[in-house]
């Protein structure tokens, strides 16, 4: 019987594993649709309601989606972008607004870059202290004057911080020091982001045939 109640833990647990990503998923564009068609959907089917007889669903999200498709491309004009960047400044000075919108602005900067993963090496520090270990990304190398002045061939180290990878740390530590990692940028930053919980599927698969 206890087998059998294990057995099904297990098994609870795998389809939990299995079927929470989705319906977080799901409810997150759920929640998103619900909010973007809410803005000018209920006002503009209210309307097609009273004259029109019928309404059409996600009418207000099409409409967001075409708004700020005009409003990107409009974004492209450079005197339109001196304008936002004065617009910004004024928007930062507003109370509350200069604690969130720095940072949900540098998230979406993030994820929508071309340039976003400026990493060239995944490696491992002994951070903050000796013994213990931090995963950092080398963002550059070969700084003649930096060298001379440590006497001996340094590299700059990014440490970021979880779960955001846009904050952390900046050091320079001796190459001889640094412990490189066959792991892609990418593999770090889904570490990092998840505080370990999601490890790379190959490293899973050693660590399990090593078990």
């Amino acid at each position: 019987m206890k087998k059998l109640r294990t057995k099904l833990y297990r098994y609870f647990i795998a389809g939990l594993a299995v079927t929470l990503p989705v319906v977080i998923t799901c409810y997150i564009l759920f929640i998103f649709f619900k909010f973007a068609d809410g803005i000018l959907g209920k006002f503009l089917n209210r309307y097609l309601k009273e004259n029109l007889g019928y309404s059409i669903p996600g009418l207000g999200l099409f409409i967001s989606l075409i708004f700020v498709l005009i409003i990107g491309i409009i974004a492209r004009n450079f005197l339109v972008k001196r304008l936002f960047r004065l617009v910004e400044k004024w928007f930062l000075k507003l109370p509350f607004v200069n604690a969130i919108y720095p940072s949900a602005k540098q998230m979406i900067d993030f994820l929508f870059s071309k340039e976003k993963i400026a990493f060239k090496k995944v490696v491992m520090i002994e951070y903050p202290r000796k013994g213990v270990y931090s995963m950092g990304f080398i963002t550059n190398e070969g700084m003649e004057e930096i060298d001379r002045k440590a006497l001996k061939e340094m590299v700059s180290v990014f440490i970021a911080s979880t779960p955001s990878p846009l904050t952390g740390y900046f050091v320079f530590v001796p190459k001889e020091e640094v412990i490189f990692l066959d792991m892609t940028v990418e593999e770090a930053i889904k570490l990092i982001v998840s505080a370990g919980i999601i490890s790379p599927a190959r490293y899973k698969a050693f660590h399990n045939s090593s078990g």
